[in-house]
């Protein structure tokens, strides 16, 4: 493990016992899932508070590229006319809609919206593409219904998965009113083995290992869902992109303790040099799964609340009034607004 000054304390702790979960044995892709399954039902369950919708169902969007199973779920106070697309993460290869219940919770009730989360086809069984067509079929569809405005939404994986649906919409001419990116995953390429491409993020050696994700999950992760070459278009690294300009206005969240941390610093400076209007805000004591820990962390709580109103102010207020959001926070945060 790398220098941990500063690591919330709450967290290490969780780390810890969750290495020792019997689910955590098992290093096949189906353990990887089961794990998933009993460490996010078991933080879900330590929420002091947790949000309670006005209703969740299943169904299946019928789209022009096939059926998506989707679960949507309705807040019981409205405070946009938005709808809310949600990818998990996961690393691809995992997650669903139960491993991330509580992330799509929190956003339906604290921004007010309808939240969709798109339960799309996973590696290995399904390699890129299918992923991204899945999460880009549903959100064309919910965009044409017109029902009121569309974002995006993602933590890790699915993180990618919204950016780069957002550059899919941009050049399809569908507009999109904002992609909340958590913790994203935006560079690919070389597959997290390459060690020219991992120079240019320093958090790939600086926070390789000892913190819920490691680099060695995301070479295995980018080998299951982008085998070597996979990874160069944008449709999987969209820090790739040729061109940024246009695509939704963003608030990126990232963490000081996570390897992906530089990849989604990078990323939300390529939007902002793109003239993209940017809540950048960067938790220096957090992991990389600080978006589903509300109920293990006091300062997890503190940043899932903040990205949830951080989206809410892009749909909500525009862009002057939410450069303005979240002041009291800066002192535990590194707050880069643009």
């Amino acid at each position: 493990m790398s220098d941990e000054t500063g690591f919330d304390p709450d967290i290490a702790e969780w780390l810890r016992r969750r290495a020792l979960d019997p689910t955590a044995a098992d290093p096949s892709v189906a353990g990887a899932r089961v794990h998933a399954r009993a460490v996010n039902e078991r933080s879900r369950s330590l929420l002091a508070d947790p949000p309670v919708p006005a209703a969740e169902r299943d169904t299946v969007l019928e789209t022009a590229a096939g059926p998506v199973p989707v679960r949507v779920i309705e807040p019981a106070t409205r405070f946009t006319d938005a709808t809310v697309l949600f990818f998990h993460g996961g690393g691809w290869i995992a997650g669903d809609l139960d491993t991330h219940l509580q992330h799509m919770r929190r956003l339906a009730v604290e921004t007010g919206s309808t939240v969709v989360g798109v339960d799309y086809r996973l590696a290995p069984e399904h390699p890129c593409p299918a992923a991204f067509d899945d999460c880009l079929a549903a959100t064309l569809h919910v965009a044409a219904a017109g029902s009121g405005r569309t974002a995006v939404a993602g933590d890790s994986a699915g993180g990618q998965l919204a950016a780069s649906v957002a550059i899919a919409c941009r050049d399809r001419g569908v507009p999109l009113a904002a992609q909340l990116l958590i913790v994203p995953v935006t560079d690919v390429l070389g597959g997290y083995a390459d060690a020219a491409v991992n120079a240019r993020y320093p958090s790939r050696a600086q926070r390789a290992e000892g913190y819920g994700l490691t680099l060695e999950g995301m070479r295995w992760f980018a080998e299951l869902y982008a085998p070597p070459g996979g990874g160069e278009g944008w449709e999987v690294s969209p820090l790739r992109a040729a061109d940024l300009a246009g695509v939704a206005p963003a608030a990126v969240h990232t963490s000081g303790f996570d390897v992906l941390r530089d990849e989604g610093n990078a990323y939300a400076a390529a939007l902002r040099d793109a003239g993209v209007p940017v809540v950048h805000r960067e938790w220096p004591t957090l992991n990389h799964g600080f978006f589903g820990l509300g109920g293990v962390s006091a300062t997890a709580d503190e940043a899932a609340r903040q990205a949830a109103a951080d989206l809410r102010g892009l749909l909500t207020v525009g862009r002057a009034e939410t450069a303005g959001q979240g002041a009291d926070t800066a002192a535990a945060n590194r707050e880069v607004i643009h």
